[in-house]
């Protein structure tokens, strides 16, 4: 009994940094009774056994080669069908099978620029296509065996997501999980301070300054942009290059990043910023007026260069 009593709990903050998914990724948490280090590497070690096409021996790479016979876990489930969801609410602009359109058209890992026929694209298109797979009994059917499946347009938030609910089990109340810029927030830290963070100014990325500071407690947020791969014309202006899934065709746009900011998960708005880079300004702002749980801030330059934004009402 005097022993038990005498024993009291040691509670901390840990931050935990590393690297996972080919990128960084820093987790904090307050007021918590373990270093859970091993615990969120386990996770990271189960994400990438599902879902990483850098890993041959991964269900979604013997998936994509072919393999009919692969029962997928509750991870692959999970954001296959979130996928599906998000796919089908953005009209085919979110869609995890464009990885070969993407490769064909010369932007891929190698980088070589190429120019295709319209024959060529329409061959490449019959590979194109979320709603040419499904999941049937724990397994992957496609449409053609070609067709190939990547989900690293949501695979950051969504291990986001995957931390963040192992933390809430362990009833950690207040902490961050950032993973590559994408980020979920929960509580606040310390003296009751909000989780802050600073948006990135494309125009001046190399500045430490940032853009503005958004406040993240109890939100999720991610950003995509093409901003530091783009074009000048001669007239100095800058425009992003973005591979329709809907046409095959590469399309030139000026907006330059996609920042989405949600009470969802952070796979959610993973996908949705993915998602407005390919719709293209006018479209995303159509989609966030439709949309009022999402809010966004699309930062994009006006005809003479000069950077411009539209932000959803919450931030205006």
């Amino acid at each position: 009994m005097f022993f038990a009593c005498s024993k009291q709990e040691i509670r901390k903050n840990y931050t935990l940094k590393g690297h996972v998914f080919g990128t960084t990724y820093k987790i904090v948490y307050l007021n918590a009774s373990k270093n859970y280090q091993k615990s969120i590497d386990s996770l990271f070690y189960l994400m990438n056994k599902s879902l990483s096409t850098y890993i041959p021996s991964s269900d979604i790479s013997k998936i994509n080669k072919g393999d009919s016979s692969v029962l997928v876990d509750n991870l692959f489930t999970e954001v296959f069908k979130k996928s599906k969801r998000i796919h089908k609410e953005t009209n085919g602009y979110f869609d995890p099978t464009v990885g070969n359109l993407v490769n064909a058209w010369g932007f891929g890992p190698k980088r070589e620029k190429k120019s295709l026929t319209e024959n060529e694209v329409l061959e490449q298109m019959k590979y194109v296509g979320f709603h040419k797979v499904l999941l049937e009994k724990g397994r992957i059917v496609k449409q053609d065996p070609k067709i190939y499946l990547d989900f690293n347009s949501i695979a950051k938030g969504f291990g986001i997501d995957v931390v963040a609910r192992f933390l809430m089990g362990k009833n950690v109340d207040n902490f961050l999980v950032e993973i590559g810029g994408e980020i979920r927030a929960k509580g606040t830290k310390e003296n009751n301070v909000p989780w802050t963070i600073k948006l990135v100014d494309p125009l001046n990325k190399d500045k430490n300054k940032g853009y503005k500071n958004l406040n993240l407690s109890n939100k999720s947020m991610a950003t995509s942009g093409n901003y530091r791969k783009f074009r000048l014309t001669k007239e100095g202006q800058k425009f992003v290059h973005t591979i329709n899934p809907l046409t095959g065709y590469g399309k030139e746009s000026n907006l330059l990043s996609a920042s989405v900011i949600a009470s969802l998960d952070c796979a959610d708005v993973d996908a949705y910023a993915t998602a407005f880079m390919a719709m293209g300004l006018e479209k995303s702002i159509e989609f966030l007026d439709k949309h009022k749980n999402i809010d966004a801030i699309l930062l994009f330059v006006d005809k003479k260069g000069v950077l411009k934004e539209y932000k959803t009402n919450t931030y205006k």
